[in-house]
């Protein structure tokens, strides 16, 4: 869409406005595209009407969150990119109705950070996200998590916004997280309400620190990477999950490249570009890995980290 046209959608609304805005070197891979519109609205009204309109016009809509596993083409993304940082997306709230033991964040909230604040404070329920990049909103839609656990595992309700724009609660019954997956229907979490349990802050920073130093050792967390690019793959012979990283591993494909884009010999399961390295190169090995590892263990890999190219609409929400 054609910048006039875009104005339409936010032209008369409280938002900030960045036109080509370079989200791809802004992702973790820090590599690809621009997007023609990204918008910040700055507040749930606002953002609703967008939703509404955009909805009413058929224009492209995506969330932006950390950007931590995202994949932005190099030839960028067309419609309109949302990012909900403005403080009525990001603050936390504690003793949320009286109670001690519960904690609302925002869904632009920085996962980590929120991570570390909540063990300075005493509160526990959190530490097992350390080290993982997300947003509040982002790591709720795919339920990140890992060796220690997923986000699911302590959110008492979640605060959504439907495609029509309305506001919708979700309590803790009425929510199912399973692995990388939510059965939320709506494309938007506004928040989300977490259990925590007081305990000692100096025991939870240093399980903190200990977690995300496994981390460090474990996967190329200083590389340029947005995570696993993989989902844990089913065994067709056993029904079970088994490890992306092995299979990968197993397939002899550590060290694969395509142009500027590596398979990590640390983690198979990560896939990191060079400096000033191409998003595409890394989506092609992508699309490379997943192709080898089928044809040598019949076993289908499907992509964890999210892949946004212009006219895409399988992306748009």
């Amino acid at each position: 869409m054609t910048p006039s046209s875009a104005t339409t959608i936010y032209g008369d609304l409280d938002v900030t406005v960045e036109l080509d805005a370079p989200i791809g070197l802004r992702s973790w891979f820090t590599a690809g595209g621009t997007a023609d519109n990204l918008v910040h609205p700055a507040d749930n009204e606002t953002l609703a009407e967008i939703v509404r309109r955009c909805r009413r016009s058929g224009t492209p809509l995506r969330i932006l969150g950390e950007g931590a596993n995202l994949l932005v083409s190099d030839d960028g993304v067309d419609g309109i990119v949302l990012q909900l940082d403005a403080p009525a997306f990001t603050a936390s709230t504690f003793n949320v109705e009286g109670s001690v033991e519960l904690m609302q964040v925002g869904a632009g909230g920085n996962l980590m950070k929120v991570v570390l604040d909540a063990a300075k404070r005493g509160l526990s329920g959190f530490n097992h996200l350390a080290g993982i990049p997300a947003s509040i909103g982002g790591a709720i839609r795919m339920n990140a998590g890992g060796k220690y656990g997923a986000i699911g595992d302590h959110v008492h309700a979640v605060t959504c916004l439907s495609r029509s724009g309305e506001i919708r609660v979700y309590p803790r019954e009425e929510l199912e997280f399973t692995y990388r997956c939510t059965n939320i229907p709506d494309p938007i979490v506004l928040s989300a309400v977490f259990r925590v349990e007081p305990a000692d802050p100096v025991q939870l920073q240093a399980q903190y620190k200990e977690i995300f130093a496994w981390k460090q050792s474990t996967q190329p967390m200083n590389e340029k990477s947005a995570g696993c690019m993989f989902r844990n793959p089913i065994d067709p012979g056993t029904g079970e999950r088994i490890s992306a990283g092995g299979v990968i591993d197993r397939a002899g494909l550590k060290g694969l490249r395509s142009g500027t884009a590596e398979v990590s010999t640390l983690h198979a399961n990560f896939i990191a570009l060079d400096r000033g390295g191409r998003a595409d190169d890394a989506i092609t090995l992508s699309e490379d890995v997943a192709r080898r590892v089928l044809e040598s263990s019949d076993i289908h890999l499907e992509r964890e980290v999210v892949v946004w190219r212009r006219g895409d609409e399988s992306t748009t929400i």
